[in-house]
């Protein structure tokens, strides 16, 4: 890509992480915050980037943003336990190599957009996440490990050599069949039975305690709910307002929820957006950092 353009979308970046961290002071920037915040910014843009990133950062993210690694090691506790119910054999061979949930770090903090080249196969994966449970990265986390059983049991059962071949994730994996796995595993396995297991307590979790109400008002803000809305105050007024001509974009609450309800789930729509920025996506994504 151009100079230019690259120059253009790195002061876009820092905008919206800046604009988040000054919105929010009790938010900190973690290293692979960019890597969500720059795959928000291709896909919609400057001005809904910044609506999914600081929407995400008060709720999915929140436990990652935190002034220390706590909570994140809380997250990433929930792994081993569903390793365990699946299948004991993998779970006690990685508990005699030592090699903990560390190689699943980055997955976890970025969303998979650090460690995959595949701008699609990023994508696919941040329209799943927004519309499920800020668990499900750990899920589909275990499901990868559980997909890759059989090469974990043959190499050397040591910190070192587990360590490299799990944090290495092969670029080909079954996406779509990994994320049905993992739904079945959401479903077949609690998370709350899971924090029993691992020692947590529920509430430790700023990102699941809140959940709950962070569906109910997403489903406040569906774009359907709010057309209809819209469409029952527009009859009211109908007559007196014939010829009234439509407000502007900027001042438009239709708008503006809409915003708001794009950002609890990006969806198929916002995925359309991507199509002029695919060909120089993965590059620039590469290059940038």
């Amino acid at each position: 890509m151009r100079a230019d353009q690259r120059q253009v979308l790195q002061e876009q970046l820092i905008d919206l992480v800046l604009h988040v961290l000054k919105a929010h002071p009790e938010l900190h920037y973690y290293q692979g915050y960019h890597d969500i915040a720059v795959t928000l910014l291709l896909v919609a843009g400057e001005r809904l980037g910044s609506a999914l990133l600081e929407k995400l950062s008060t709720h999915h993210l929140r436990d990652f943003m935190d002034p220390t690694m706590d909570s994140t090691k809380h997250i990433l506790n929930y792994l081993m336990p569903i390793l365990q119910r699946e299948s004991p054999r993998l779970h006690d061979f990685m508990l005699r190599a030592e090699v903990g949930t560390i190689f699943a770090l980055s997955w976890l903090i970025t969303w998979y957009g650090h460690v995959l080249t595949n701008f699609h196969h990023i994508l696919r994966l941040y329209d799943f996440f927004l519309a499920s449970h800020p668990l499900l990265p750990v899920y589909i986390a275990a499901v990868i490990v559980l997909h890759r059983e059989e090469e974990v049991l043959a190499c050397d059962c040591d910190m070192p050599s587990v360590h490299h071949l799990l944090s290495q994730i092969p670029q080909n994996l079954p996406y779509e069949s990994l994320i049905s796995r993992a739904l079945r595993l959401f479903q077949r396995h609690p998370h709350a039975e899971l924090a029993k297991q691992a020692a947590l307590q529920h509430h430790k979790s700023i990102s699941i305690g809140s959940f709950t109400a962070f569906q109910l008002a997403a489903s406040h803000q569906r774009p359907d709910a709010v057309l209809r809305r819209q469409q029952q105050q527009d009859g009211a007024h109908a007559v007196e307002e014939a010829g009234a001509l439509l407000p502007t974009a900027g001042h438009s609450p239709l708008v503006k929820a809409a915003v708001w309800g794009i950002s609890a789930t990006l969806g198929a729509a916002a995925l359309a957006v991507t199509q002029t920025a695919l060909e120089w996506a993965p590059e620039f994504l590469l290059q940038l950092f």
